[in-house]
């Protein structure tokens, strides 16, 4: 079973070098990875040299101003250097000028994926960002942080994880348009840490976010991605990909090897190693 991880930070200046991420994919039997530029760095070399250095390992997604003059000649340098596989845009995120919605559809027309980053499913259930998606229908959009619940980040909404996930429902209606795909991570992401540790892993309360993903876009939408290195002050690495691996969401093996590996490679295009 082939497993990705298509959510990973990395940096020298931020966060982690490649190297630790690394660690944690051979100790955890994860064979490739994408690399996420993080929010507000538009200085992407770093990724590059990460995939010149380990080929076939890793793909990487950009990140560029979308409100920059040479916004769009940017991306199309970037998109020409092989490995760069996708761009990071927010759902509000607009392009100067007659089209606000230029950079979407210019991703698409480059055959890149939009890795969207979503922390509030305010954001991804609003009717707007629904005609958006509408718009660019030969746009891949991937949500992150299953189409906006991360209740452990600053701008997370904790009633998003509570009956009767008003919010949640309309971020799932975004399944009726088959090019949006959704990122999960590990438990923790949606579920309250346990008042003491036990010997075992695991959490008293689990939310049914990932229930109600894999029933709205199905196993061939959905990806696993760890959100590492934050993943590390939740429940760590090997327990954010066990832990819904193991949960029962996934009613066979071949719909755990799509969500922890087939759609991923079926959506960012890995190089040769």
């Amino acid at each position: 079973m082939i497993i990705v991880d298509t959510h990973c930070h990395a940096g020298t200046n931020w966060f982690e070098p490649v190297e630790m991420l690394l660690y944690q994919m051979n100790r955890n039997d994860v064979d490739k990875a994408v690399l996420i530029q993080y929010w507000g760095n538009h200085h992407n070399q770093y990724f590059l040299e990460c995939m010149q250095r380990f080929p076939g390992r890793f793909a990487v997604v950009v990140s560029v101003d979308p409100s920059a003059p040479d916004a769009m000649s940017t991306l199309e340098q970037l998109a020409e250097k092989s490995g760069v596989v996708g761009l990071r845009l927010k759902p509000d995120d607009r392009s100067p000028g007659n089209d606000p919605l230029a950079i979407w559809r210019k991703a698409g027309e480059l055959g890149l994926v939009i890795s969207c980053y979503t922390v509030n499913v305010k954001e991804t259930g609003d009717p707007e960002f629904h005609r958006l998606v509408a718009a660019v229908p030969d746009t891949t959009i991937v949500l992150e942080h299953v189409a906006g619940i991360h209740v452990g980040h600053h701008h997370g909404d904790p009633t998003s994880v509570l009956p009767p996930y008003t919010g949640f429902r309309a971020a799932l209606d975004l399944a009726n348009y088959p090019n949006v795909y959704v990122k999960f991570a590990g438990l923790g992401e949606y579920s309250p840490r346990p008042p003491r540790f036990r010997p075992e892993f695991s959490f008293e309360e689990i939310p049914p976010m990932l229930e109600m993903a894999y029933k709205a876009f199905g196993p061939r939408r959905l990806m696993w991605g760890s959100d590492y290195p934050p993943v590390g002050s939740r429940e760590g690495y090997r327990n954010a990909l066990q832990g819904p691996m193991d949960l029962g969401v996934f009613s066979s093996q071949e719909d755990k090897e799509w969500a922890f590996g087939k759609t991923a490679l079926s959506v960012w295009k890995f190089g040769q190693g």
